[in-house]
């Protein structure tokens, strides 16, 4: 059964696009859950219209986040936190109190969930964090735990 996708489904397809798939997933789960349409020559043209407007919409939230990334690079971001004994934090520097520093220091809004911390820091010193924007754009801000 070809049908066009009328949101992005993870391993099926994106938005806009025509695929095929068994009838008894069209039918039972993508056609009634309104994910997906029967495809047909003048839905094809639509189909063609949702791929445009996908594809300018990504390549703006692209450029957009290629802009913040160009601006954050560059400038260190410093978090102050309590120390005890052997220079360790008491508690931990989190994905959310490295994004309120980044919003704070440098008025660039980032959502907690674009920051990648495979556990929470927990020493003093410079550490870098790696931000995802975008599908395309991943970078890494410095960060500097400071005695405070």
């Amino acid at each position: 059964m070809r049908v066009i996708l009328r949101s992005d489904l993870k391993g099926v397809g994106n938005k806009g696009d025509v695929v095929e798939v068994s009838n008894g997933y069209g039918r039972n789960f993508l056609l009634p859950r309104g994910l997906a349409m029967v495809s047909t020559a003048g839905a094809e043209a639509q189909a063609e219209s949702m791929r445009r407007s996908r594809d300018i919409k990504d390549a703006a939230d692209r450029a957009a986040a290629e802009d913040v990334a160009k601006s954050l690079v560059g400038s260190p971001v410093t978090i102050t936190a309590r120390v005890g004994a052997d220079e360790k934090l008491f508690g931990s520097v989190t994905t959310a109190d490295i994004a309120d520093a980044v919003t704070a220091q440098t008025g660039v809004v980032i959502d907690r969930k674009q920051l990648h911390l495979d556990e929470p820091i927990r020493s003093v010193g410079t550490h870098l964090v790696p931000v995802k924007l975008h599908a395309n754009v991943e970078f890494p801000v410095t960060v500097e735990v400071v005695a405070g």
